[in-house]
C-alpha cells in the first residue's frame, strides 16, 4: 500500500496510462565547474554531473532516445515517454543553445514531454519563456534547490543562496511551468531539524513536485575526500528512513514525489552501501509509514485519511 503521491501516480491520473522518462545527456556545463563561479563543483557532485555522461562522448540526444526508448517499448508498447535533461545545468549558456535543445527534443519521436533539470542560478525571464512555449503536454523544471540555509549552501560550495531558489521557482510557477525541487537529506553539518525545516520551506513555494535524496558519496568528489578524513559520515539506513517518515506527513498530498532516495550510477558509490539497494528502502519506508499509521500530507492537507488514489 503506497503511503506517498509517486511521480507515477501524478501521470497515470493524467494520462491514464504509464509515462517514462528517459534521461538524455546533452553536454551541458556548469558556472560551478567552468570557472564562472568556480572550478571544484559542488562538494557532492562529480564529473559526469549526476548522469550518463552519454552527451560529453558524442552521443547525440536522438541516439540515447532511441537507445532507451527501444528498450522500453520492448517489455511495455503502450507507456508514453518523456526526455529529461539530467546531466548539470541545461538551462546554462547561450540562449540559442537552449533553444535547440528544445526544438529538438519536441520533434523526438513520441515524446509527449520534457523535464529540464538546472540550477536556481542559471535562469531568468527569457530562458523561462522559452521552455513554457515548448510545444509539448508536460513540461517540468528541476530545480537543485538542496537545501534552505544558506550556511549550508556555502558548506556544500553550492554558489547561490536560498533566495535565488526561491525567486527561480516563483519565476517559472508564475510562467505556468511545473516545477520540481530538489532536496538532500544528510548534507554535511546539517540535523534532522535543519533537514525538515528545508522542506516546509520547500513546500511553501509554489512547486508541483518534490524529490527528495538521500546524501550518499560519489567517487573523485569534495564529499570523498571529507569522507576519507573522517570529516563526513552517511546517513544510516534507518536514520534516512526515519527521516523521511518525519517528513512525508508535513508534504501536501497533491505534491507529486518525482523521487525519496537517490539512485547512484553503476561503479561512482564511495558510500553508503546502501543507497544502491533501492527497491529495498522504498519497501522500508513504505513498512515504517504503515507501522506508524501515517502517510505523505497527514499533517498538512489529508490528516483524516490516506488518498486512495496513492494506489493499493
Amino acid at each position: 500500500m503506497l503511503r506517498w503521491h509517486t511521480l507515477a501516480t501524478w501521470f497515470r491520473r493524467r494520462y491514464g496510462v504509464r509515462v517514462q522518462k528517459i534521461p538524455l545527456d546533452a553536454g551541458a556545463t556548469c558556472p560551478n565547474r567552468d570557472g564562472t563561479l568556480s572550478h571544484e563543483g559542488c562538494l557532492f557532485c562529480n564529473d559526469e554531473g549526476s548522469g550518463s555522461g552519454l552527451g560529453l562522448r558524442g552521443l547525440s540526444l536522438a541516439a540515447q532516445w532511441q537507445r532507451w526508448h527501444s528498450k522500453y517499448t520492448t517489455t511495455d508498447p503502450d507507456r508514453r515517454f518523456m526526455a529529461y535533461l539530467q546531466s548539470f545545468s541545461n538551462t546554462y549558456g547561450p540562449v540559442d543553445r537552449l533553444r535547440h535543445l528544445l526544438t529538438e527534443i519536441a520533434a523526438l519521436p513520441g515524446c509527449m514531454g520534457v523535464s529540464v533539470g538546472t540550477r536556481p542560478d542559471c535562469l531568468d525571464e527569457e530562458r523561462v519563456a522559452l521552455l513554457a512555449s515548448v510545444p509539448l503536454p508536460e513540461v517540468w523544471l528541476e530545480l537543485g534547490l538542496q537545501s534552505a540555509h544558506d550556511a549550508t549552501l556555502r558548506r556544500i560550495r553550492r554558489g547561490h543562496d536560498a533566495a535565488a531558489s526561491a525567486r527561480a521557482v516563483r519565476m517559472a510557477a508564475d510562467a505556468g511551468l511545473l516545477v520540481c525541487g530538489h532536496l538532500m537529506a544528510g548534507l554535511p553539518g546539517e540535523d534532522y531539524a535543519e533537514f525538515a525545516a528545508s522542506v516546509d520551506w520547500a513546500v511553501s513555494l509554489p512547486l508541483a513536485g518534490l524529490k527528495l535524496h538521500n546524501v550518499y558519496v560519489p567517487r573523485g568528489t569534495g564529499l570523498a575526500a571529507l569522507l576519507a578524513r573522517g570529516a563526513y559520515q552517511p546517513l544510516a539506513r534507518d536514520e534516512y528512513v526515519d527521516w523521511l517518515c518525519g517528513v512525508l506527513p508535513r508534504i501536501p498530498a497533491r505534491m507529486a514525489l518525482h523521487r525519496i532516495q537517490a539512485d547512484p550510477a553503476p561503479g561512482e558509490l564511495e558510500a553508503p552501501d546502501w543507497a544502491l539497494d533501492k527497491r529495498g528502502i522504498i519497501t522500508d519506508v513504505r513498512r515504517a509509514l504503515t507501522a506508524r499509521n501515517l502517510w505523505q500530507g497527514c499533517r498538512a492537507d489529508v490528516p483524516d485519511a490516506r488518498p486512495e488514489w496513492f494506489g493499493g
